[in-house]
């Protein structure tokens, strides 16, 4: 038997070196120690010998089992190291090759703006604020003198959301940013300066108008304000966001409820596209006397003005860009023409 058994090791070492893949190892492990393999049968075949035969025959199967199955792992750990080496072969990076380096990102337009905006009026003694997005009735309208049967607390232009705030009043998506002028208003003295910018909401949606958009409003507050400082400003204002001092700026008298007398700001340019053209900028005009109070103060003594402008607007003006959406439609065509 142990020359059968030393020929069947060597004929199993044969076979499992020929196996180029699991598979095929798997097929030459079934065939020499599989349920009905070569060594198997000899197994079986001992329950024919009796004594010192039969103790000698299963000593000498058991060796060619270990010597087998010895093999059988040398040869397991050969395919998957060759199989490895292949994967490491093919995946391999060839750090000669130039790095891919990661892509440059930017600031959004509006973003680019808003900082803009910001430095200009920092720069004159402005603070900037921030407030909340859903707002209350109370600072939304009627902190800013607007009445109870104004067109702006319809559902056509306000999206009005459930819920209550403390004092039972309603809860809206603000429309501006002047609430965020009542609300700083009323947690410092004067003299007050300030502008708000911020996300803004109403229903409206085509080509220069967005549900959402951008606002920023402005307010000054103290004892001798008068509306020659207002012109001041926000001309001054314009020079500078349009770099460019030939721009014609004109006050048209208007109406709103949470400035008396207001006006309508607009601008023309004396050259380019829209040289000679009259563009509404912002709405303005001096603190109404109950808008005064409702922040705390007393209208016989402390006297302002405010502004609000669009932010897209101004940035659409700046950078001549004619649909309000593109800001929106995150085109990376559009978007990249503004990093630095």
């Amino acid at each position: 038997m142990e020359q059968s058994l030393e020929a069947l090791i060597e004929e199993a070492r044969t076979a499992f070196a020929a196996a180029a893949d699991p598979t095929a190892l798997a097929d030459a492990k079934a065939r020499f120690v599989g349920r009905e393999g070569e060594l198997t049968r000899k197994m079986k075949q001992l329950g024919a010998l009796t004594g010192e035969a039969k103790a000698t025959a299963g000593r000498a199967l058991n060796a060619a089992k270990q010597a087998i199955e010895a093999l059988l792992t040398a040869r397991q750990e050969a395919i998957e190291h060759a199989e490895l080496e292949q994967r490491l072969a093919a995946e391999a990076i060839d750090v000669t090759l130039p790095g891919r380096g990661l892509g440059a990102g930017g600031l959004h337009p509006v973003t680019l703006t808003i900082a803009r905006i910001e430095a200009i009026f920092r720069s004159i003694g402005f603070d900037v604020a921030d407030g909340p997005e859903i707002e209350e009735d109370f600072f939304n309208f009627t902190a800013l003198n607007t009445p109870e049967n104004h067109p702006a607390r319809s559902m056509h232009d306000t999206f009005y959301v459930d819920g209550t705030d403390d004092q039972g009043r309603g809860l809206l998506l603000r429309t501006h940013t002047s609430p965020m002028q009542i609300r700083y208003a009323r947690t410092h003295r004067p003299p007050i300066r300030v502008i708000a910018p911020g996300k803004t909401y109403r229903v409206d949606s085509d080509a220069t108008h967005s549900p959402m958009f951008h606002q920023f409003e402005g307010l000054w507050i103290d004892t001798n304000v008068s509306f020659a400082d207002l012109k001041s400003v926000y001309v001054d204002f314009l020079h500078q966001f349009f770099e460019r001092d030939d721009i014609d700026v004109r006050f048209r008298p208007s109406y709103f409820p949470f400035t008396e007398p207001s006006a309508e700001i607009d601008m023309r340019f004396a050259d380019g596209p829209l040289r000679g053209r009259w563009l509404e900028i912002s709405g303005a005009g001096q603190v109404h006397p109950n808008v005064v109070r409702n922040i705390g103060l007393d209208p016989e003594i402390f006297i302002g003005f405010a502004f609000g402008s669009g932010i897209e607007r101004l940035a659409m003006l700046r950078h001549g860009i004619s649909d309000l959406r593109l800001f929106y439609d995150n085109d990376l065509r559009f978007l990249r023409q503004f990093r630095d």
